[in-house]
């Protein structure tokens, strides 16, 4: 194993939370926080891009020596803290609760010694949970977007005019309003969302609707029943899948997108289960109730999104 696997398992190994707390070995540091040993044989590009193939495309905490002042304790502070003015690049990935940083720090005055140059940096820190100090959420996409602690900045223009002409009918509301926040990737490394211009005709929900509408009409549509699959009127639309093969579906019946009930099949036979309730509710409590179908709450005590936009599908994704 080369020095750059070794780090990438060791950054995999203690981004679990269940790997106990974290306490860094270097002198003047602060608690809840392990930074990993990085040789000169490490190269910066090439681990960052490891990592954005298994935690998504990452947020920029610093950048040429000027860290984000809009950075707080619930955004990635933690792996700015170490450093101090030292700081000089830093990417972030949120998994879970931990955090997940890499980037570079000036060399002088490191442990009291001079120097000059920088040398890259790779940690481990803790995660506050986004939700802990949650008011009443408006609706239930903003609750989505306090339990992840997602950065709304990111926000994207979708054509929805365009993408609904093509695909033959309008979408639910918050299911456009979740694709503008968040884009193409997966909550809690699980939920992916199937969105227009994902880089991927199969992650793309007006290409797979068009496939998969033609797929249940030139084949066999034994997998569907007793259900049909749209454009068939009240057919099912995909507009989710799961890394276990789960599919969810909106039963596109009667003419209010909003009022469509969701229908969830695993990759079992007759296992369909059915939620009146709108996108945004179904994701919110998929995150935060323990005891329902599909919950990923009862893994995780704390939520996150990988975004997936302009990275690719990541290995084994």
């Amino acid at each position: 194993m080369d020095e750059q696997e070794e780090l990438l398992s060791a950054v995999h190994r203690l981004a679990w939370a269940d790997t106990g707390e974290l306490e860094c070995a270097d002198a003047g540091h602060p608690p809840w926080h392990v930074c990993l040993d990085s040789s000169d044989g490490n190269d910066l590009a090439l681990f960052q891009e490891a990592l954005r193939w298994r935690y998504g495309r990452p947020r920029t905490l610093a950048m040429d020596g000027f860290a984000d002042p809009t950075v707080g304790a619930r955004t990635g502070l933690p792996l700015l803290a170490p450093f101090g003015e030292r700081i000089v690049e830093m990417r972030a990935w949120a998994h879970a609760g931990r955090w997940i940083g890499c980037g570079t720090v000036r060399l002088g005055g490191e442990g009291g010694e001079g120097g000059d140059g920088v040398r890259m940096v790779a940690l481990v820190a803790e995660r506050a949970d986004p939700a802990a100090d949650l008011a009443a959420a408006t609706s239930w996409v903003d609750g989505v977007v306090a339990v992840t602690g997602w950065d709304t900045t990111r926000a994207r223009t979708v054509d929805w005019t365009a993408v609904e002409g093509r695909i033959g009918t309008a979408l639910p509301g918050e299911y456009k309003r979740l694709t503008e926040l968040f884009g193409h990737g997966a909550f809690d490394g699980y939920l992916e969302l199937r969105v227009p211009d994902a880089r991927f005709d199969s992650d793309d929900i007006v290409p797979h609707s068009e496939w998969l509408g033609e797929w249940a009409r030139t084949g066999s549509g034994d997998i569907w029943e007793p259900y049909e699959v749209y454009p068939v009127p009240g057919g099912l639309l995909e507009w989710a899948s799961s890394e276990q093969a789960d599919q969810f579906y909106w039963l596109t019946e009667g003419p209010d997108p909003d009022n469509w009930p969701i229908l969830v099949k695993e990759d079992i036979p007759d296992s369909w289960q059915r939620f009146d309730e709108t996108t945004g509710e179904f994701v919110y409590r998929m995150l935060t109730e323990r005891q329902r179908p599909f919950s990923t709450a009862r893994h995780f005590d704390t939520h996150w999104f990988d975004s997936y936009d302009g990275e690719g599908r990541p290995p084994g994704g």
